[in-house]
Order: structure tokens, then sequence, then C-alpha cells
């Protein structure tokens, strides 16, 4: 199967100098890559600014912006089977970039816009064959919003992971699929998480 996995964060510019971002490391992506090539797969990885290496046997597009990953892509997932949406997207960028550094006068009022919806603009096009993932950053138990993002998405399956899963080195997933079903999954690295959903997806 071929995958299309995107990972670490986005960034969205203030100026030459500041920018708007998380603290999103890839490691959930990182691992997701890993799994897919360790299991056969063919995978093309859409990586924001992280610093870190990815399998040869992976084809890398690297990113800044969320502008940038979402053109990446639409314009890879035509030719490929699963994206996988690990990524985290800045949900918000300003509306007016300056061009030269802003000196620091006083207080700094920014005016935002929302970002492109990847994830969604991706389950919007795909085909019958093809499957759409999400992930969904949420606090402990909030499963209500995993839920809502699944269906208004129309995503295939969404991974609900509490915020304590960003960078650290473990995650506790629930898989919420769009037929109704829900998997709560035990605690686990995020390697041994990685392995699982890749053979989820596989079947």
């Amino acid at each position: 199967m071929r995958f299309l996995i995107t990972a670490g964060p986005t960034r969205e510019p203030i100026d030459p100098v500041r920018f708007i971002s998380n603290h999103s490391s890839g490691q959930m992506g990182r691992a997701l890559i890993s799994a897919a090539i360790d299991a056969g797969h063919e995978v093309t990885a859409i990586l924001g600014p992280v610093a870190m290496e990815t399998p040869s046997a992976a084809r890398r597009i690297d990113v800044e912006t969320t502008r940038q990953m979402y053109q990446a892509v639409m314009d890879q997932f035509p030719t490929h089977d699963i994206l996988i949406m690990a990524a985290a997207v800045a949900d918000y960028r300003p509306k007016r970039v300056s061009t030269e550094k802003l000196g620091r006068s006083g207080d700094l009022t920014l005016e935002l816009e929302a970002t492109e919806d990847i994830v969604a603009a991706a389950a919007a096009s795909k085909t019958p064959s093809q499957q759409v993932i999400g992930f969904s950053l949420e606090s402990e138990g909030n499963l209500d919003r995993a839920k809502a993002k699944l269906q208004r998405k129309k995503l295939d399956m969404i991974v609900f992971n509490p915020l304590r899963t960003m960078n650290s080195a473990d995650i506790q997933a629930t898989l919420l699929y769009a037929d109704g079903r829900q998997t709560a999954l035990p605690n686990s690295s995020k390697q041994a998480f990685a392995q699982h959903l890749i053979q989820c997806l596989s079947r």
C-alpha cells in the first residue's frame, strides 16, 4: 500500500524573525513512517520544520507553513491509498505579515485568520478506495470533540490522544471509526502504537 504521512508542526510567520507555531516534535509521525516502512509499504512523508531523520526508504517532502503542507498533501494524495494526518498544523496565521522585523514598541496586536483545513480537504477529495486518518489532540477524556471532528470532516478514523501526548514518548490513544466503533488502547510507546495502527490499516 502507499501511505502519505504528515508530521511535525507548521509555522506561520509574523515577520522575518517571529512566527506562530506549537510544541510538536514530530515523534508520532516519525514512528508511523518507520512502522509503515517496516511493514513493507511505500511511504511519502510530508514534514513540517522538525529536526529529525526519516528512513531512507521514505520519500521526504519538507514544508514550513500550513499552506505549503496543504498544497503538498493535495498534490500527493491522489497517488496514495492512505493519508495519516499526524502533523500538528497551526490553526491560525497572521492576516498580514511584515516584510521587515517588527520593533519592540509596547503591545502588539495580531489579527489572525484560519488556515487551510488539510485533513477535511483531503477527505472531501478521496475516492472510495482511499482512507483519511486524522488525529485529535484534546483535554483528557474529551472524546466528544474528537467524535465531532470525525463526523464533520468525514474521516475514516480519528485518533483521540490527550494533551500530554505532545512531546511525550508514549500515547494513550482511542481509535474512533466512521461506523461508530470505538477502541480504547492501553498506554504504550509511540512506536508500539504506530505499529498497531499500521497493522489495523493494512487489513
